[in-house]
């Protein structure tokens, strides 16, 4: 629960690391979880690769860093400033990253039976949702670019058409940014989602920094969301697993909220996890705008060394625009190899393997390196040098198999059963040529970013057969799947 200031709250103050600091010089011995007892019991092998002090640190909340009946309100002043910190009436620390929260989120707005709008292109932890919450998705389309082969976030005029064809949805669930770094207009699919007072909900994983810099697209909650899921790890400076909600208005109901992340959430959670949360949000609050002022030149820097480099195409102003992004967050910077003549998968791997470069999102054509302030003068340089050896070495990399990608309208699939009913109903496993025409049983989700090209429930289309198969023999990776190679798909039994 949100505790309400009686002044202008204190920044400067990181509830969770001060009470840290103060277990530790305390020298406080517990006799309960965790069982290494602050690393007094870890095998120094271990130690001597992860360090002493994550163990040291890693204190339970209660009978910890708090008493039992957690009087000292140590998480609640946390949340408290972290709320106020990106202009949320409220905000819940979540330590099992932003898949589960999302859960709870879609869970705290309907029951099983009812409405939900939602993006198609959400990532599977939403369809995972469906599955567990037995709500019944009706999707709203993103719009596909043929030039650029990319899926751009649905428009406030395709929301408002979903919601009059199924006016009892009781939400709309909306993904801004997007993996590619577009974002939606938030603010103009917030005032149909109100119109129709339904709430909406936006997958905000990739937006933790956007409060924070005036430059940036608008965060959920500066642009009238009723609900924003972050996950603080990907663009911020908390340890992985670190997500947020961050809450306001009257259309969801925090408590309801906080009982359906209880149902999900682990009942052990990670004080290391609420530390760098509550020391993230101290950051931002007093050195956020000057921190992300530094990371946009680096990329603009980045993008300007790229711009020179023959066989590189840099997707920028482009995806701006009716029938497009209403924004681009400028320190994902997509870079389409397609003109090399390799796909992003190859791309991705030549650099890890031979510049010791890690990409984190690739596809088909594209690969993207995120910036952010930790990246420095060394970063910098070692991406655009393995930028440069990519393109030196191009020609020496195996020609890949062309992936079949369907024209617009070919992945939208047809939904004959709800995504519960045809996850747990009787399956079998047919080889993927006979799967055409079948209701799908299993997620089949290309990684990264993981948007399911099949969601439990959807008729499976020879075109989409064509372009899983296809992508799997250029490089995609499809870990959710029975099969991970794609010979045969789970389907519905007749």
């Amino acid at each position: 629960m949100r505790l309400p200031f009686q002044n202008k709250p204190d920044h400067s103050r990181a509830p969770v690391l001060d009470a840290l600091h103060k277990f530790r010089e305390r020298g406080d011995i517990v006799y309960g979880p965790p069982g290494h007892k602050q690393g007094r019991g870890v095998d120094p092998r271990v130690l001597e690769i992860v360090g002493p002090d994550v163990f040291a640190s890693d204190v339970l909340i209660m009978n910890g860093l708090d008493d039992r009946r957690q009087s000292q309100g140590v998480l609640d002043e946390a949340e408290a400033l972290m709320a106020d910190a990106v202009h949320a009436e409220q905000a819940f620390f979540s330590t099992c990253g932003s898949s589960l929260s999302i859960k709870s989120a879609m869970m705290a707005v309907a029951g099983p039976g009812e409405k939900i709008l939602i993006s198609r292109n959400a990532h599977k932890s939403v369809v995972s949702s469906l599955i567990l919450s037995g709500h019944v998705p009706v999707w709203v389309h993103p719009k596909w670019d043929d030039d650029l082969g990319l899926a751009h976030p649905p428009e406030p005029d395709d929301v408002r058409r979903a919601f009059q064809e199924n006016p009892e949805a009781k939400a709309m669930l909306l993904i801004s940014p997007t993996d590619w770094g577009t974002a939606a207009d938030v603010a103009g699919v917030a005032e149909v989602c109100h119109e129709f007072d339904a709430a909406l909900l936006v997958d905000e994983a990739w937006g933790a920094h956007l409060p924070f810099h005036d430059g940036l697209p608008p965060c959920g909650m500066q642009a009238g969301a009723d609900l924003a899921v972050v996950s603080v790890h990907k663009m911020g400076m908390a340890i992985e697993q670190s997500s947020v909600f961050h809450v306001q208005g009257d259309r969801l109901d925090p408590s309801v909220l906080s009982q359906r992340s209880d149902l999900l959430s682990t009942t052990s959670p990670s004080t290391l996890i609420y530390a760098t949360l509550d020391g993230w949000r101290r950051q931002m609050v007093e050195h956020g705008e000057e921190l992300i002022d530094q990371a946009v030149e680096r990329a603009a820097r980045i993008r300007a060394a790229i711009s020179r480099m023959a066989g590189l195409s840099l997707m920028g102003e482009e995806m701006l625009g009716r029938g497009k992004a209403a924004a681009i967050d400028p320190l994902k910077i997509t870079i389409d190899v397609d003109p090399l003549g390799v796909t992003g998968y190859q791309a991705g791997e030549w650099m890890r393997a031979n510049c010791h470069v890690d990409i984190g999102s690739v596809d088909t054509r594209r690969i993207q390196p995120a910036i952010t302030h930790s990246d420095d003068e060394e970063t910098e340089r070692r991406l655009l040098e393995a930028l440069e050896a990519l393109v030196a070495s191009a020609d020496s990399i195996e020609r890949p198999p062309t992936v079949e990608i369907p024209p617009p309208g070919s992945l939208e699939l047809e939904m004959a059963m709800r995504p519960r009913d045809a996850f747990f109903a009787a399956a079998e496993q047919v080889p993927i040529d006979q799967a055409i025409g079948r209701i799908g049983a299993e997620l089949i989700s290309p990684y990264p970013p993981g948007v399911p090209a099949v969601a439990p429930g959807e008729v499976i289309t020879a075109e989409v057969v064509e372009y899983l198969r296809s992508g799997v023999e250029a490089g995609m990776l499809i870990p959710d799947a029975a099969d991970a190679e794609l010979k045969t798909l789970r389907v519905v039994a007749r």
